[in-house]
C-alpha cells in the first residue's frame, strides 16, 4: 500500500497545529504547571524564565509548526513509498 504524500503532509501538519492550540491553551490556563510540565521533560528548571505568548507568537508558532510537521509528514510518506515492499 502506498500512501498519498500530499495527504499525509496535510494530516501531519493539521495534527500539529491543533496540538499548537491545545497547548497554547493550556499554557494560558495554568501557566506554573505547565512551566513545571515542559521544565520535567526538558530537564530544566522554567520557572526562572517565565512564558512569553503573545497573540502574533502564537500565530507564527502554530504556522511554522505547522509547515514544518507538514514537511516532515511529507518526506515520512515519501520514504515508506520508496522503501515499502507491499504493492
Amino acid at each position: 500500500m502506498k500512501l498519498n504524500e500530499a495527504a499525509f503532509a496535510f494530516a501531519c501538519a493539521l495534527a500539529f497545529a491543533l496540538a499548537w492550540i491545545v497547548c497554547s491553551l493550556l499554557v494560558v490556563a495554568m501557566p506554573m504547571m505547565m512551566s513545571d510540565m515542559t521544565g520535567h521533560m526538558l530537564h530544566t528548571d522554567w520557572q526562572t524564565m517565565g512564558w512569553q505568548l503573545t497573540f502574533s507568537g502564537f500565530v507564527l508558532g502554530g504556522i511554522v509548526w505547522a509547515l514544518v510537521a507538514g514537511l516532515i509528514g511529507w518526506l515520512i510518506a515519501i520514504f515508506y513509498n520508496r522503501f515499502s515492499t507491499s504493492e
